[in-house]
């Protein structure tokens, strides 16, 4: 079969002694099959000949794969100079990147097998209580982070973070989380550990999510940040990994005006302290996004 394939590929305009085969196709049948595949399948079959290659370059093609708003997403993230000239591949190809803005404390991307945009925002964006105290909060540089650094908190009564985020998302269902550790991890003779010493307070009260956006939706959602029992095997669910804390979804309907999200985390009950917690980021991807990417890889 493989070599029938190859033979089939191979066949030119004229057919050969195996028949017609797909080279005969013509490049503008092959670019509206490809309407419907996805990034990837689109490179791989570019391999076969040249009328797939010549399809798999073709600007309506790669069009139908970026944002409904790429034009305002470029403006906002890069220089004129960068895409002024590029073929919608090449443009699909520089969001698929993630492009920094605001000083690189937030970053912009689009999913490279369904094409939806995703945001991440840097806890240097944040308003976080008591983060010029050094005796509180500290910033450590890690490879762990999109943003090469993060919060950790040692020790703190009055627990609250929070953020905001203006960017025309294109229209879609929406989840943000709140990318969190417990623990403080190092790197020592190549291996990762974890110090617990300063983790405490977070099984006594939950933690109290929220988001609301500027066309009035509202989300809430509390979770105890570390289990109450001592059970080995549940301390090491939430303990020493990164762990993405749904806060809720938010719906997109329209880019004008440009949507705005609030979002916080708190834990503001000042009978107990808190402590050993590092915060990374927040994301806002599509809700369905893994599950769209598993159906479209198999």
């Amino acid at each position: 079969m493989g070599a029938s394939l190859s033979n089939s590929a191979e066949g030119g305009a004229n057919g050969g002694e195996y028949g017609p085969g797909l080279g005969d196709i013509p490049e503008a049948c092959i670019a509206c099959v490809f309407m419907y595949l996805t990034p990837l399948e689109i490179c791989n079959l570019a391999r076969l000949n040249r009328a797939f290659r010549g399809a798999a370059s073709s600007d309506n093609v790669w069009e139908s794969k970026l944002p409904p708003n790429y034009q305002d997403l470029l403006a906002l993230l890069l220089p004129l100079d960068r895409y002024q000239d590029l073929p919608k591949k090449d443009i699909f190809a520089l969001f698929a990147r993630s492009t920094p803005f605001d000083d690189n404390t937030k970053q912009a991307w689009v999913d490279k097998v369904t094409g939806r945009v995703c945001l991440s925002i840097s806890t240097r964006s944040m308003s976080i209580t008591g983060i010029e105290d050094r005796r509180y909060w500290s910033w450590i540089p890690t490879e762990e982070s999109r943003f090469q650094v993060i919060a950790y908190l040692q020790q703190i009564w009055w627990f609250e973070v929070d953020g905001a985020v203006q960017f025309p998302l294109p229209p879609d269902i929406y989840t943000l989380s709140f990318r969190l550790h417990l623990g403080k991890f190092s790197k020592r003779l190549g291996r990762r550990t974890s110090n617990f010493e300063h983790t405490h307070g977070w099984d006594i009260k939950p933690v109290r999510f929220e988001l609301t956006t500027s066309d009035n939706q509202h989300a809430t959602s509390e979770c105890y940040l570390d289990d109450s029992e001592s059970d080995e095997m549940k301390e090491s669910l939430k303990r020493g990994c990164w762990i993405e804390y749904k806060v809720g979804e938010f719906i997109v309907t329209d880019t004008d005006p440009v949507p705005e999200v609030r979002f916080s985390m708190k834990q503001i009950d000042c009978t107990h302290s808190k402590g050993g917690l590092c915060v990374d980021s927040v994301s806002i991807i599509p809700s369905d996004l893994r599950e769209r990417r598993r159906l479209l890889s198999n």
